[in-house]
């Protein structure tokens, strides 16, 4: 990803580094942007210090997580074919950071107030996505995702079939024509770090 990126704009820095501990100075940048990363690290609390860290004072954060599979539905159509078909967990399988943390506006307005950012907000945005077809989705979020491919690939092959068998008639339910349109549902928090007094 950095190679592409780097490939697709010359002229930007693009770095790779552990969120927990940026290699960057203090109070060097004008904005953080993480978008749906917050949700997959297992210390949430040490990267938001590293993120208002190298904030300036003025500077801006803004973090997108997903909401509540209910209401991303591009989501909960796996979670709940998963449910549906009796799959549990591999053993062996780690557990991941609670998915859905910060889909509670008070748990990710907490986040940055604990972390002293001022004029905080959290916002709800709401959109339909187009998909193509049941089969675009299923292959697009197996092969974009870790957890929730793990856990159907990781399924006895009778169970898979379940799963899918599941997710086709739930996926249904989005049908408009020849497309799929599922609701999306996201959470966008912002703050800023204050101005040294």
């Amino acid at each position: 990803m950095i190679s592409l990126a780097g490939r697709l704009h010359p002229g930007l820095d693009f770095r790779q580094a552990d969120v927990h501990e940026l290699p960057l100075a203090d109070a060097g940048f004008d904005a953080v942007v993480g978008n749906f990363l917050i949700l997959h690290l297992g210390r949430p609390e040490q990267a938001m210090a590293e993120f208002v860290r190298v904030l300036r004072p003025g500077g801006k954060l803004a973090l997108t997580a997903w909401d509540f599979p209910e209401r991303a539905r591009f989501l909960g159509v796996f979670l709940d074919a998963v449910a549906e078909a009796g799959a549990t967990p591999p053993d062996d399988l780690p557990t991941g950071p609670d998915f859905f943390r910060f889909s509670v506006d008070a748990e990710f307005d907490a986040l940055l107030g604990e972390h002293g950012l001022e004029d905080r907000a959290v916002t709800t945005i709401d959109f339909d996505h187009p998909v193509a077809s049941a089969d675009e989705l299923w292959d697009g979020l197996l092969g974009g995702t870790v957890r929730t491919s793990a856990l159907i690939l990781r399924q006895p092959e009778e169970t898979r079939r379940r799963i899918r068998d599941a997710f086709d008639r739930l996926v249904g339910a989005y049908q408009r024509g020849s497309a799929l349109e599922l609701p999306v549902s996201a959470k966008l928090a912002v703050g800023r770090k204050p101005n040294q007094r």
